[in-house]
């Protein structure tokens, strides 16, 4: 009885941990595939797009003092509705309509272990 409870115990361990890793991998996905043409692979906002005739430098996710700044809920709100909702560049479009709620809450996960930081609380 012990025996069939430790392999259910590891069992559901090994599952959880599965769950978080593909959780990780669509985010890294969905931020290669949106994301990266502007803010770059590392997202250090030096993607393929940004020319020297690109009218906005992209925010750089590695700069944990500025991302540090922000919310949460304003990583979201910029995410969904564009920039112009949140006063920044036309340039950064909203995502709203095309990308899934738990996608955009995986971005979030995904850009705060890029800057290594939380954010504003709050």
């Amino acid at each position: 009885m012990k025996k069939l409870l430790i392999i259910a115990a590891v069992t559901a361990l090994a599952s959880q941990f599965t769950a978080a890793s593909t959780e990780a991998a669509d985010s890294e996905k969905v931020f290669k595939f949106y994301c990266a043409q502007c803010h770059g692979l590392t997202g250090k906002g030096d993607g393929p797009n940004v020319t020297k005739d690109f009218p906005v430098s992209p925010r750089n996710f590695t700069n944990a003092k500025e991302m540090d700044k922000l919310s949460d809920a304003d990583l979201k709100n910029v995410i969904m509705d564009g920039g112009p909702s949140v006063s920044k560049s036309p340039m950064m479009p909203p995502w709203g309509k095309t990308l899934t709620e738990a996608e955009v809450d995986g971005l979030i996960k995904h850009l705060r272990g890029i800057c290594k930081c939380k954010g504003k609380q709050g």
